[in-house]
């Protein structure tokens, strides 16, 4: 499947290094030899040298990682946190989110070049960037700070995500 290059993205290819930029930024990234990125006007084609299972695996591995390139520098990526609960919350200053999660002591995170944090309402973090993967890998940091309980429900979640919540202890009451 070819990936669609939209006007105002320019994609260099040297070799095994492609390197998108766009309107967002610029992205880079070094394919693995096995694969063969070549530019036919408005896309890219990501082909593979032989049938092997180990080429079969990088070839979509490849391509996706070259579309998400494309669409970084378009687009961008997102993803929402939800703060869940009480006297849980958040606050942007400056370049430093601080996050109040149950410690006795704030938690500070800081943007860097890669990343903005956002906190539109103080129990929603938006975390967007160009790069999809230090996005998510960004997102997955802020949430480890305080995983969601299983009991109550309270911590950092992202947006929509389900919590199976456990029940107490069986016996209580009883001696």
């Amino acid at each position: 499947m070819a990936v669609a290059v939209p006007a105002g993205v320019n994609v260099t290819i040297d070799g095994n290094l492609v390197t998108v930029k766009g309107p967002k930024g610029t992205l880079s990234r070094e394919i693995k030899p096995e694969i063969t990125v070549r530019q036919e006007g408005a896309e890219l084609l990501v082909e593979r040298d032989n049938d092997g299972k180990n080429s079969r695996s990088l070839h979509g591995l490849s391509r996706t990682l070259v579309a998400n390139m494309v669409t970084g520098v378009t687009t961008g990526f997102t993803k929402e946190l939800e703060i869940h609960g009480v006297g849980y919350r958040c606050a942007k200053q400056g370049k430093d989110l601080t996050l109040t999660l149950g410690f006795s002591h704030p938690t500070v995170v800081s943007d860097n070049d890669d990343i903005t944090l956002e906190a539109p309402t103080p129990n929603k973090i938006i975390v967007s960037g160009i790069d999809k993967q230090k996005v998510g890998q960004f997102a997955a940091e802020v949430r480890g700070i305080r995983p969601v309980e299983p009991y109550k429900g309270k911590g950092v979640r992202y947006a929509g995500e389900q919590v199976v919540r456990k029940e107490g202890k069986a016996g209580k009451g009883k001696k």
